[in-house]
């Protein structure tokens, strides 16, 4: 489990098959390696990943064929990039953001980013198995980064983050442009809500809802028909 505050910088370059070599490139590099050890979490732009071998300045880690489906780390990768670096959480730990598990619900993408007077207003969109979880005011984790969103248009399946200044330059989002791809996690508690209000009916994603099980009897489920 993560809280979404961003610890340090680092790239990620490939390896090969779903290998990834995770290097702390940021000042601050030193709060993940000072106790990294085998077997532990990392979040990488919000993907957790387990330590498999400790380097100098960072870690090897593998990926399984659900994160790389899920992930932007599915997609080909022939260089690395800049990823954003979390330790798991410890136990009496501040909470300083929400709760990430660091499972990934889904990849979106940056429509649009603003600099204002005292922010830079994001503006993202979605899939629907991701934006059902999305609430004004409420908490979503971009690259592994906990925002809160500012608004949301639900029939364009897009949010806005507004992000301090501190926050846009200690983190990858300076490094996006308008078109690049984010991993998206939406806040746990609002999944256990849903998972309570339909008490016996199996929790989907729209991955798993595909145009051959759109039947008749679906559709009059649903009030279509």
């Amino acid at each position: 489990m993560f809280t979404g505050l961003i610890q340090a910088l680092g790239t990620m370059e490939p390896l090969g098959g779903d290998s990834w070599q995770i290097t702390c490139v940021s000042d601050s590099g030193e709060v993940i390696m000072q106790d990294l050890a085998y077997g532990d979490s990392v979040a990488v732009d919000g993907v957790c990943l387990t330590v498999e071998k400790v380097l100098k300045d960072g870690f090897i880690a593998t990926a399984s064929p659900e994160t790389l489906r899920r992930t932007t780390l599915g997609g080909e990768q022939t260089q690395q990039r800049y990823v954003n670096l979390e330790a798991s959480l410890r136990v009496g730990s501040k909470v300083g953001g929400h709760f990430v598990m660091g499972h990934v619900d889904g990849i979106g993408r940056l429509l649009v980013a603003e600099q204002t007077a005292t922010s830079w207003e994001m503006t993202f969109i979605a899939s629907e198995a991701i934006a059902r979880y999305i609430v004004p005011k409420g908490s979503i984790a971009v690259n592994g980064i906990s925002l809160t969103v500012a608004a949301y248009e639900p029939e364009l399946s897009q949010f806005k983050v507004a992000v301090i200044p501190l926050t846009y330059s200690e983190t990858n989002l300076h490094y996006l442009v308008s078109g690049s791809l984010v991993n998206l996690e939406g806040d746990i508690l609002g999944k256990y809500v849903e998972k309570f209000l339909s008490p016996g009916k199996p929790h989907t994603t729209i991955d798993e809802t595909s145009i051959d099980g759109i039947t008749p009897a679906f559709l009059a489920e649903h009030g279509y028909l």
